[in-house]
């Protein structure tokens, strides 16, 4: 594969390539002071396995990227749920609540009805998001961190969360249609631009945050109970 980050390109560089990294890195623990530094060493400090963090990186970066198996089988799993964590919380609070406080400036102009129906959408799916978190907070993380003591939880497996884990950002589209093609001319052009950038950056951060839920963690907790059976 021609694009991939490796351990010894400083994150700055990682950075200019992709600059969504920062937030991802930040995600991780790794913050903007740690960027001078190249990524071995930048992981030393600040307490987490390379691999498990460049793998991350480079799902995040290129499309293309597929994990081998080999990969999988050396990941760090606490490494991957502190990231998760990390998401979750950027989601249900900077991302979500910037939204909703552009959603509220952006429909000022419309009729009560008409806001109050498109933040009641806005709302809903915030709960719907939330929900969807705190399942995975409450009994995913428990589940793998029980595993990873020795101990396997009956009547729970990864499993059964690959096969009732929905998708979350379907409901962006609709979002983005409403914004995109449903309001009165007299709304902000360009809060309706910044909006919109908003909600294209939010679906495409929640799409790579499923891929590494499905094609990363659910593998590597897989080979975890395999390997206490």
């Amino acid at each position: 594969m021609k694009d991939i980050f490796t351990p010894d390109m400083r994150l700055s560089d990682m950075i200019d390539m992709n600059y969504t990294l920062m937030q991802v890195m930040s995600r991780m623990g790794v913050g903007l002071s740690n960027s001078g530094l190249k990524a071995d060493e930048a992981c030393r400090q600040c307490g987490l396995d390379v691999s498990t963090f460049m793998l991350i990186c480079n799902v995040y970066s290129f499309p293309e990227y597929v994990p081998s198996p080999e990969e999988i089988d050396s990941l760090n799993i606490p490494d991957i749920v502190r990231y998760l964590r990390g998401s979750h919380s950027y989601y249900t609070g900077r991302a979500l609540n910037n939204l909703e406080t552009s959603f509220d400036r952006l429909l000022e102009p419309c009729d009560e009805t008409r806001k109050g129906a498109i933040l009641k959408f806005f709302v809903e799916y915030k709960s719907e998001l939330e929900k969807h978190f705190a399942r995975e907070e409450d009994e995913v993380f428990p589940y793998i961190e029980a595993l990873q003591k020795g101990t396997r939880p009956e009547g729970y497996s990864i499993d059964q969360f690959e096969e009732h884990h929905e998708s979350v950002d379907e409901k962006l589209e609709d979002m983005k249609n409403i914004v995109m093609k449903y309001l009165p001319e007299e709304c902000d052009p360009e809060l309706k631009m910044w909006v919109l950038v908003s909600i294209y950056g939010l679906r495409d951060d929640l799409r790579r945050h499923t891929y590494v839920e499905d094609n990363v963690l659910v593998p590597a907790v897989r080979n975890l109970e395999r390997d206490g059976e």
